[in-house]
C-alpha cells in the first residue's frame, strides 16, 4: 500500500477500528493515527515512497516471576499497550537498513551476519542476531528498509529491547515468510540475539511477553519449548489501573549485578549437581542451607528462597486470575515485592547511601495507596522502575506523587494489550 493511501485512510478514520483493537483506549487514537502519519512521512523522507507495511511490538510488564525465568522457573507477564511501530518496505538489494528515532541509520549486510565483538551492547548487534539466527533455523531473510518510532523508551523498565527484536522478528516473519513464524519462534530468537550478539544474559520473559501478548504464563521448565497460556483479566472492570514509574536512575552500568543473580542462583543448583534451581528439590534445599552456607554466600542461598517462593507464587496468582480474584492478586503481587526487596535484593545497590530511589517509590506508593492497591520492584531491578496496580479513583493522586519525585511523565498509566507483534497493515 502507498504512504497517501494510507495517510488518507487515517484522516478519513477508515484504520480506526483497527487501531481501537491494537490499543484499546479510545481516547488516545487522534494521538495514534497523528504518530502513524508522522512516522509515514518521515519513512518517505528517508527511503522515498513504494509498496509499504506497517508493523507493531509492544512493551512489556513482568506481572510476578521476579527473576525466575532464567532459573527454567514460572512467570506471567503481559504485553502493555505502550509499543514500537515500523513503517517498512523491501530494498533492492541486500542491506537492510533502519532508522530509528533520530537516531543514525544502522545498515546490516546480509552476507556479514557473524557476531562482532565490538559490536556487543548495540542495536546493530540485536538486528545482527535475529537476522543470522531466523536464517539458521531456515527461514529467509532479505534486505530492507524500516523507520521505527517507539514509546517504549530505553531504560523505562518496559522492555525496549526485547520490543525491538519482536518488531524485527515480525517484519522478517511478513516480508520473507508470509507470517508464518510463530510468536515463540520469534521470542527464543530475540533471547538468541540478546543473549548472543547483545551480550545480555537475559532469560526469555520480556521476549516471550512482548511476542505472544495478552497476560500470559510461562513455565520455562523446558526453555526450549516452553508451555504457554494465555490468560484474561479485565482491570478495568475491576476499577483498577496498571502504573509503570520510572524513578530516572540509569540502570546502563548494571549487567553485572543483573548477571550476578543467576549466577548465585545456580551456585545453589549446583551444589545439588544440578544446572537450575526449578530441577533442586525444596525440601532438599532446606534440610542443607546450614551446609550451603561453607559452599555458598549467604546472598545466593537467600536468593534461591525467593526463587522457591516465587515460583509457588505464581501458581496461586494463575489461579487468582482465573476465579477472578482481584483481592487474592493485589496479595500476591505485595507478597511478591516483599520478597524481591528481602530476599532477592535487587531493589537498591548495598554500596548505594545516598539515592535509592526504587525504595523511596516503593515507599512513597504504600504512603498512598494505604492498602487498597498493589506495588513491587520491575523487571531487573537495582535501578529504573517500579509497577503498582491502582485504584481508579487513586490513579489521579498516585500519578501526582510520582511524577512529583521523579519529573513530569515518569509514571505512565497502561492497559494491557491483547496482542504481541503483528502486522498492522
Amino acid at each position: 500500500m502507498q504512504k497517501t493511501e494510507i495517510i488518507e485512510k487515517l484522516k478519513n478514520k477508515e484504520l480506526t477500528e483497527t487501531l481501537t483493537d491494537i490499543y484499546g483506549d479510545t481516547g488516545r487514537i487522534d494521538y495514534q493515527e497523528a504518530r502513524y502519519i508522522a512516522a509515514l512521512e518521515k519513512f518517505e523522507m528517508l527511503y522515498g515512497d513504494g509498496d509499504l507495511s506497517i508493523y507493531s511490538a509492544p512493551g512489556r510488564t513482568e506481572i510476578i516471576g521476579n527473576h525466575t525465568d532464567h532459573q527454567h522457573g514460572k512467570v506471567i507477564a503481559a504485553a502493555v499497550s505502550m509499543d514500537a511501530i515500523a513503517i517498512v518496505k523491501k530494498s533492492e538489494d541486500n542491506i537492510v537498513r533502519v532508522v530509528s528515532g533520530d537516531n543514525a541509520e544502522i545498515k546490516v549486510n546480509l552476507e556479514n551476519l557473524e557476531l562482532d565483538e565490538k559490536e556487543k551492547g548495540t542495536s546493530i548487534a540485536l538486528l545482527k542476531g535475529m537476522l543470522n539466527g531466523l536464517q539458521g533455523i531456515g527461514y529467509a531473510i532479505g534486505g530492507f528498509n524500516a523507520y521505527i518510532t517507539s514509546d517504549v523508551a530505553v531504560g523505562s523498565g518496559l522492555s525496549s529491547s526485547a520490543t525491538f527484536e519482536v518488531l524485527i522478528g515480525n517484519i522478517i516473519s511478513g516480508l520473507f515468510n508470509d507470517m508464518l513464524i510463530s510468536s515463540v519462534q520469534i521470542a527464543i530468537m530475540g533471547q538468541y540475539a540478546e543473549n548472543m550478539y547483545y551480550g545480555k544474559p537475559s532469560g526469555l520473559m520480556d521476549q516471550m511477553a512482548c511476542s505472544v501478548g495478552n497476560l500470559v504464563y510461562i513455565d520455562f521448565a523446558n526453555p526450549a519449548e516452553p508451555s504457554i497460556e494465555q490468560l484474561h483479566f479485565d482491570f478495568d472492570e475491576c476499577g483498577y489501573s496498571l502504573c509503570i514509574t520510572d524513578t530516572k536512575e540509569n540502570h546502563e552500568e548494571l549487567t553485572t549485578e543483573y548477571a550476578a543473580i543467576p549466577a548465585q542462583m545456580k551456585t545453589i543448583a549446583n551444589f545439588f549437581e544440578k544446572e537450575v534451581l526449578a530441577d533442586v528439590d525444596r525440601g532438599e534445599f532446606e534440610k542443607k542451607i546450614p551446609e550451603l552456607r561453607e559452599k555458598c554466600i549467604d546472598k545466593a542461598i537467600l536468593r534461591a528462597i525467593h526463587f522457591f517462593d516465587e515460583n509457588e507464587r505464581v501458581e496461586k496468582l494463575k489461579k487468582a486470575i482465573k476465579d477472578n480474584n482481584l483481592g487474592r492478586f493485589l496479595e500476591l503481587e505485595n507478597e511478591s515485592g516483599r520478597s524481591s526487596f528481602m530476599y532477592l535484593q535487587n531493589v537498591f545497590l548495598p554500596t548505594e547511601n545516598y539515592r535509592q530511589s526504587l525504595s523511596l517509590a516503593l515507599g512513597v506508593s504504600d504512603l498512598v495507596l494505604k492498602n487498597t492497591g498493589s506495588f513491587r520492584v520491575h523487571g531487573g531491578g537495582f535501578a529504573g522502575t517500579i509497577q503498582a496496580f491502582v485504584p481508579d479513583e487513586k490513579v489521579a493522586k498516585y500519578k501526582e506523587s510520582m511524577d512529583n519525585l521523579f519529573g513530569v511523565g515518569s509514571c505512565n498509566v497502561l492497559r494491557i494489550r491483547k496482542y504481541g507483534g503483528i502486522r498492522v497493515l
